[in-house]
This record gives structure tokens, C-alpha cells and sequence, in this order.
């Protein structure tokens, strides 16, 4: 599969490499009943999603445009066009979410 990338990126992934977009920061997050917490909390190992820009030749189970999930300790930053990705393995990634095609709705699931 050809490496197509969106806004023209000067990049072109090789073997199972993956570019991605964060979503948002390591920052301030709140809860499901809206409580602030700081990024200075002690949480566990902690999880990122992001969203896949480039695609190696050899990537196979993920496509551009798919959220995916890694560890952010996992990782190497890129800067393009002012803009900072990260660079991830294939077999890095943790999962993939997809859009639930069996029942119609558009919900995400793991």
C-alpha cells in the first residue's frame, strides 16, 4: 500500500512504522463527573490514543485515519511543517478502535 498523507507531508514511512497525531496533551484531564485532575497525579501506567497520518508499506492491520492506542513511554517525536508526531511500530500499538459495523451505530468499541 502506497503512503498517502494528509496536507502533503514531506514523508514516507518505511517497514511497519506508523505517523501519528496525539490527541491533546499529558496535561490537565477531568473526570467523568467533571473533577479537575493535574497532571501532577499518580496514576499507573497510563495509555494514549492518537490518530494515524502515514503508514509504512508493510503496516497491515491499521490504516490512515484509524484512533489508535499506545504507550506514550513507547515512543519518538517528529517535528513536520511545525507540527510535532509521534513515530510508532506497528507492533507497538495496544489496539485499534473501530466503528461498529454489525449494528449501525457509530459508537466505538475496543
Amino acid at each position: 500500500m502506497a503512503d498517502t498523507t494528509p496536507g502533503n507531508l514531506p514523508i514516507k514511512m518505511l517497514h511497519d512504522r506508523l505517523l501519528v497525531s496525539a490527541d491533546g496533551d499529558a496535561g490537565e484531564r477531568k473526570s467523568g463527573g467533571g473533577i479537575v485532575i493535574p497532571a501532577t497525579a499518580s496514576v499507573g501506567k497510563r495509555l494514549a490514543w492518537a490518530e494515524v497520518v502515514a503508514i509504512g508499506q508493510h503496516v497491515r492491520q491499521v490504516k490512515i485515519g484509524d484512533r489508535v492506542l499506545f504507550d506514550p513511554e513507547d515512543r519518538a517525536e517528529v517535528e513536520l511543517q511545525s507540527r510535532t508526531y509521534l513515530l510508532l511500530r506497528e507492533r507497538d500499538l495496544h489496539a485499534v478502535a473501530a466503528q461498529r459495523v454489525d449494528t449501525g451505530s457509530t459508537g466505538l468499541y475496543l
